[in-house]
């Protein structure tokens, strides 16, 4: 398997108003993007290309959207990229770069 082009941890997912999980991760490898809970069981998947990733206009800066296999899924992320060497989820934005990136549509 290779490395993750991304991944983020600590994400809370949401699937309409309902929490998924609180601390859960997000990963594209293998040109999949990949919702997992804390316990690394998946969520949902899909092939990178056939996703979705957005920024709601009225939220936060550490919101994101991701529509996945016709469902759309709330994630919260860090609302600036951690330090160097500190833990803690990448911002909403380097996410939908990678989405982009990874799927070949530039970024």
């Amino acid at each position: 398997m290779a490395e993750p082009e991304f991944t983020a941890t600590g994400v809370r997912i949401g699937k309409g108003l309902r929490s998924l999980t609180r601390a859960g991760q997000v990963r594209i490898s293998d040109g999949r993007l990949r919702l997992l809970t804390s316990y690394g069981s998946e969520i949902d998947s899909a092939p990178v290309q056939a996703v979705r990733a957005s920024q709601p206009w009225f939220a936060p800066e550490d919101r994101a959207l991701a529509d996945l296999n016709g469902t759309r899924y709330s994630l919260t992320l860090g609302d600036h990229d951690p330090a160097p060497g500190q833990p803690g989820p990448p911002s909403a934005r380097r996410f939908i770069e990678a989405v982009r990136k990874a799927a070949g549509r530039g970024g």
